[in-house]
């Protein structure tokens, strides 16, 4: 897994930049909001980086902050969000005006992007906007760990397994789902994400 890339910038774009690291070019994906921070050509660089596995590509996607990285994942939890919307969303709007956009809900502000309808904005909010809004991801607010610690230790637990972030993220959303409001340790939840992973690769 990638999850940080640093080295020489040899080309940008508005959606790609090309950074040699060690002697191998890398080609990520990037919003507008990463491009706008890139530094000149020829310059070091370093992104933080999510990888998206598919069966007919491997794409790797690189953000200036670690904010940015995060939005993106949480973005490819949410039903019929793929990478291509969720980097349009945040090439649509900052890191920051997105977060205020969904604990704000603002559906204006969400389907001023190109190719996000309002169906595919209400789901962003109705998923997200807890998990960006302050209260805990496990617990009722006053019973459980500080706020969205729970969320994002387990998605790290998982992540630091070899699993991809989207894929911990959504297995730990899951288990929490599942949940119902129960208080329980982080080994917990972490069992239970696993467990979900393997249903779902028996399923497939």
């Amino acid at each position: 897994m990638i999850v940080s890339l640093r080295g020489r910038l040899r080309e940008k774009g508005a959606t790609l930049a090309w950074i040699e690291a060690a002697g191998v070019g890398y080609g990520v994906q990037i919003s507008l909001s990463t491009y706008e921070a890139l530094p000149r050509t020829g310059d070091e660089v370093e992104l933080y980086t999510t990888m998206v596995v598919r069966e007919d590509a491997h794409q790797l996607f690189g953000f200036a902050t670690r904010e940015e990285r995060r939005l993106f994942d949480l973005l490819m939890t949410v039903s019929g969000v793929g990478p291509k919307v969720a980097l349009a969303i945040l090439s649509g709007l900052r890191p920051e005006a997105l977060s205020r956009s969904i604990r704000g809900n603002d559906i204006g502000a969400l389907t001023t992007v190109s190719g996000v309808g309002r169906k595919t904005a209400e789901r962003i909010l109705v998923d997200l906007r807890d998990k960006l809004g302050g209260e805990p991801s496990f617990a009722p607010a006053g019973t459980g760990p500080a706020p969205g610690s729970g969320f994002e230790d387990a998605v790290s637990a998982l992540v630091s397994l070899g699993f991809p972030r989207p894929s911990a993220m959504k297995a730990v959303q899951a288990a929490a789902d599942s949940a119902a409001g129960e208080t329980l340790a982080i080994e917990e939840w972490v069992r239970r994400a696993l467990a979900t992973v393997g249903k779902a690769q028996a399923r497939a």
